[in-house]
């Protein structure tokens, strides 16, 4: 496969996913709108769920959902034929990477058993996933433009507290930190840190390493282990932070995780967690559970359920703070007429 077909291709499937984010979504919007002020009443999620089961406007923005990722990954010019024929070149520019493992470490079997976002074998499975799905980030959050520097940079930039914090040496841990795409722009942010970013995915995480070197970051470490079961000393992290990492694990991993996270913390210490979960209205409700649904992301739902503030009141954390988070400049979260991600920022603290 030429590159060139291969980067045609991935144009022409951004630019009907771009269709599909804007007019396809509006139109659908407007059209909830319209019966909800012919409503006495404010329409639930079944309400709206019931609207659109026959409509074959909302039967084609789920099949352009769920087809255009299955074309971006598995088409003719899909991700994993294009990497699979690059596989020796690239796999040989990690293949003496040597990434620290947690003694204890195991991948959960939810984790395994899922082609999470439609990629085939996950993101662990194959020696070149990491590459494959790096490549596949780079469009999925198209209104954000390819390099996605707002979201991550501001979510970074965000756990800033004070003048002074940049200077300090502080421990900052990543969970879930993938390929180091929200990693990377904290430790830029903070220099002095020594920043250690963790994930399940050796391909992901050797990836991530060659980035350091490339770049020349000291202050970034990669460990392969489990963010309910670190094996990290009691009290020695000042952040914790995660990106996109609640919603790919059932409740009862979260909830370890969240414990996991009180009992890393030092007293003081804040967690910040990036992920999807406050939503404007029943509209955005029904269409990202459907998008759970499409895109193979099936915590999504349970995520959604779950009683936050609850959840970690019990575990013993303060100052919970849950609000929707603006991941770039143009866009504002209460009021924003395309398809996005329900970007949400939770925030506690383990109390002094």
């Amino acid at each position: 496969m030429q590159e060139k077909d291969f980067i045609n291709a991935q144009d022409f499937i951004l630019a009907c996913k771009m269709d599909w984010t804007k007019s396809k979504y509006s139109s659908l919007r407007e059209r909830f709108f319209e019966k909800q002020s012919n409503s006495d009443a404010i329409l639930s999620v079944s309400d709206v769920e019931k609207l659109f089961e026959d409509d074959l406007d909302y039967q084609i923005f789920g099949w352009f959902e769920r087809h255009l990722q299955k074309m971006k990954y598995s088409g003719r010019y899909g991700l994993i034929p294009f990497h699979k024929e690059r596989k020796d070149e690239l796999v040989d520019q990690i293949k003496d990477i040597e990434i620290d493992e947690s003694e204890n470490f195991q991948l959960p079997e939810y984790y395994t058993s899922i082609d999470i976002h439609q990629h085939p074998g996950g993101i662990w499975s194959d020696a070149n996933a990491g590459f494959v799905y790096e490549r596949g980030a780079r469009s999925t959050t198209p209104m954000l433009g390819r390099n996605h520097r707002d979201l991550h940079f501001r979510l970074a930039e965000d756990l800033i507290s004070n003048d002074a914090v940049t200077d300090q040496k502080l421990t900052i841990l990543d969970m879930g930190c993938g390929f180091g795409k929200s990693t990377r722009p904290i430790a830029e942010v903070f220099p002095k840190a020594q920043v250690i970013g963790i994930d399940l995915t050796e391909p992901c995480l050797k990836l991530a390493e060659l980035e350091n070197r490339k770049n020349g970051i000291s202050n970034i470490k990669y460990k392969r282990s489990n963010a309910c079961q670190t094996e990290l000393e009691d009290n020695s992290v000042d952040i914790s932070t995660s990106t996109m990492l609640l919603h790919e694990m059932p409740p009862s991993h979260m909830n370890r995780m969240f414990s996991e996270t009180f009992r890393l913390l030092k007293p003081g210490g804040r967690a910040v967690h990036l992920d999807f979960w406050k939503l404007r209205d029943s509209f955005d409700r029904f269409i990202f559970e459907g998008h759970s649904w499409r895109n193979n992301e099936p915590f999504m739902r349970p995520l959604l359920k779950m009683n936050l503030v609850d959840v970690l009141e019990k575990i013993g954390f303060s100052e919970i703070k849950i609000s929707a988070f603006q991941e770039a400049e143009h866009i504002d979260p209460e009021n924003c007429p395309f398809w996005r991600f329900p970007w949400t920022k939770i925030e506690m603290m383990k109390p002094i």
